[in-house]
């Protein structure tokens, strides 16, 4: 078989995945690229606006504010998720009985449909006939519902879904790290006298360092691309405590009409909010990346 005859074989093989490609990744960036400069509302003539879709975005609060909720979100989802899926992933690790089905049981939600789980969430704390709430006041520990889906607790609540959805994938992941890690290196830092804390922080972290990073990464980019169990939840209220850029951007695309209204598309202003999202999230993980690679260096 000759060098070109193999090329032209691999060339064939590649092609199913270059029309995906092209197909549902380049054709529609060029399409946003194009129509963030158009006012279009999905039907009838577009009228080209040059950059008043950016300006109308600077100018709107709405987004912004959608801004600072996703980083509320992120940030309290990192905060809770990464760190308990190492401690779950520590536990499962050892010999612990049962722990193979345990492993399971947590791992279960990540197989489930965040719609799926954010109506289970929605149903346990409801204000009025929400489970945790029937339980609090049957033993008497509130007088009155507590409003979990309020605009005090709202966003507290849609991180907990969201952290009971994520947290046994990246346990999972750090399981992986754990067991890759050589049984000699505990057994030599026993010997010479070091207890549980020990060899956790000065053996199991450095070498679940690489492993790690790529968690905290993939982390970072589901916490701030996540929409869909918020718009199940609380579609973004009350009043847009929960309100996050992406979803912020599915509600210009596909608006909802309530009360007969009719609501246009903002193809083109939807279009300059998901460029302008893209380039935030790409910018946090790329500091991210950053930061952790000259954090590798020194370490």
């Amino acid at each position: 078989m000759t060098r070109w005859t193999r090329l032209r074989e691999n060339s064939l093989l590649l092609l199913p995945s270059v029309i995906l490609t092209v197909a549902l990744g380049i054709y529609p960036l060029i399409w946003v690229l194009r129509y963030m400069f158009y006012d279009y509302p999905g039907y009838g003539a577009e009228t080209f606006v040059g950059l008043d879709n950016f300006r109308r975005l600077l100018r709107d609060a709405a987004f912004w504010e959608s801004v600072r909720n996703t980083f509320v979100f992120a940030g309290g989802k990192l905060l809770i998720t990464v760190p308990l899926s190492l401690l779950l992933a520590v536990i499962l690790n050892g010999r612990l009985r049962g722990r193979h089905f345990l492993r399971a049981v947590f791992f279960m939600p990540t197989v489930i449909s965040s719609a799926v789980i954010a109506v289970v969430f929605y149903l346990i704390f409801n204000s009025y006939n929400g489970m945790v709430n029937q339980l609090l006041m049957k033993y008497h520990l509130i007088g009155s519902p507590f409003e979990w889906l309020g605009p005090k607790h709202a966003m507290l609540t849609v991180i907990l879904a969201a952290v009971w959805g994520a947290v046994g994938n990246y346990m999972l992941l750090f399981l992986a790290g754990l067991q890759s890690i050589p049984h000699d290196l505990y057994e030599a830092a026993s010997i010479d006298g070091a207890g549980p804390a020990q060899r956790f922080w000065r053996i199991t972290v450095p070498m679940l360092g690489p492993v790690m990073q790529i968690i905290i990464m993939l982390a970072i980019i589901a916490a701030l691309k996540g929409y869909e169990s918020i718009m199940v939840m609380t579609e973004g209220g009350p009043i847009g405590k929960t309100e996050v850029m992406y979803l912020y951007l599915y509600k210009l695309l596909f608006p909802v009409a309530t009360s007969g209204a009719v609501v246009d598309q903002q193809f083109g202003y939807g279009s300059a909010v998901g460029f302008t999202t893209a380039i935030i999230v790409g910018m946090i993980t790329a500091v991210y990346y950053w930061m952790s690679r000259k954090m590798n260096k020194v370490f």
